[in-house]
């Protein structure tokens, strides 16, 4: 009954651990997500990331990269895109894309490991994020459905105060303060793209929680001898955690110093922060199963071939891939972690409660006064 219990204990705290990390990171992509329902005009939406199956992905891939969101934070953001237009390739690339790379992350990469390491990262989550949003455009059953239902809506997003139609979009521009924006903003981050994803996340951490209580610590330092053997190790071991791109560089640099190729340290940092459990369940909320297949596929396959390519690179010049090795310093204080994971786990759990009121009671309450007015005919 004390093991039972001790489980208990470990999977509750991994899942509070997991939650504490994530925190900070999900509520900046709750933010971004309303600062682009509100300031990205939704017909630009339809036109670069909404219209053309090769172009759409693309052009979501290139405005990815750059971003600094880790695969829970990158969440609200992809969604509140295919809220406003952007086709189902396009949402999937930019979800690749976005937490595989960043303009933090790359700047760590370069300083924890190598100029050539900083440049072909960037690469690798194109090329994935490319083929993985074309895959689903050209294979997938939904890309007519999407380009012929996404029209444009161009209503206010602030206060609804006309339709779009007769007020052009210069005149409205000045309808509004930028305080009244903002706070529409955050109110369409933190509401409604948090009711979309609210139960798909918390069932995410509690995968995530179980696997890190599961899995034994020390297994990547004991199948990590070289070759493609450890890449697939790093693949299986990368896809269901949730690290986020920085927070996985200095890993990797630790773990090229104990003798892994940087073809494979490449694998984790492309696998690792690309995916983990609440991403997997989200984009199977968001989409289908057919769609979830691509996307891992799609990851796994690229993040291979492109680590078996970068190992060929330095094999080519002649390059040692050691690094000096250190510690991402964490930018985010411990306290500010905390408060924002119990802020997160409180509107989460409340906006479970009242999905499920209004599910069950309300629907409840509205038939019970149908059948009290025909009783009393």
């Amino acid at each position: 009954m004390s093991l039972i219990m001790t489980y208990i204990t470990r999977y509750f705290v991994a899942c509070w651990e997991t939650l504490v990390m994530m925190a900070p990171y999900i509520c900046m992509g709750f933010f971004m997500a309303g600062m682009l329902h509100i300031f990205v005009n939704t017909q630009t939406i339809i036109k670069y990331l909404g219209q053309g199956r090769i172009k759409s992905v693309i052009y979501a891939a290139l405005f990815g990269i750059p971003l600094p969101l880790c695969s829970c934070a990158v969440l609200p953001t992809a969604t509140s895109l295919k809220k406003q237009g952007a086709n189902n390739g396009a949402t999937l690339s930019f979800l690749i894309s976005t937490p595989e790379t960043g303009v933090d992350s790359l700047a760590v990469t370069y300083a924890l490991l190598d100029p050539i390491m900083m440049i072909f990262r960037p690469l690798s989550a194109f090329f994935t994020a490319v083929t993985a949003g074309l895959a689903e455009n050209f294979l997938g059953k939904s890309y007519g459905e999407t380009t012929q239902t996404a029209t444009p809506n161009l209503a206010c997003k602030v206060d609804n105060c006309c339709d779009g139609n007769d007020c052009p979009l210069e005149v409205h521009n000045h309808h509004h303060s930028w305080r009244a924006k903002l706070y529409a903003g955050i109110r369409y981050g933190f509401g409604e793209i948090l009711d979309d994803i609210a139960k798909w996340l918390l069932l995410g951490i509690g995968i995530a929680g179980a696997i890190n209580v599961l899995i034994p610590e020390k297994v990547m330092e004991t199948y990590l001898s070289g070759g493609i053997h450890s890449m697939l190790v790093m693949l299986i071991v990368g896809i269901p955690l949730y690290i986020c791109a920085t927070a996985s560089t200095p890993i990797a640099a630790a773990l090229i110093l104990k003798g892994l190729s940087p073809g494979a340290a490449l694998v984790f940092l492309l696998a690792g922060p690309a995916t983990n459990a609440a991403t997997i369940s989200v984009v199977y909320g968001l989409f289908r199963k057919q769609t979830v297949a691509i996307y891992l596929a799609s990851i796994a396959v690229c993040s291979l071939l492109m680590g078996l390519l970068l190992d060929q690179v330095y094999a080519w010049l002649g390059i040692s891939a050691r690094a000096v090795a250190g510690q991402a310093g964490e930018f985010i204080p411990e306290w500010l972690s905390v408060i924002t994971a119990i802020g997160l786990l409180v509107l989460m759990l409340r906006s479970l409660v009242q999905n499920w009121r209004h599910r069950h009671v309300d629907h409840h309450d509205t038939c019970g006064d149908h059948e009290c007015a025909h009783d009393h005919r």
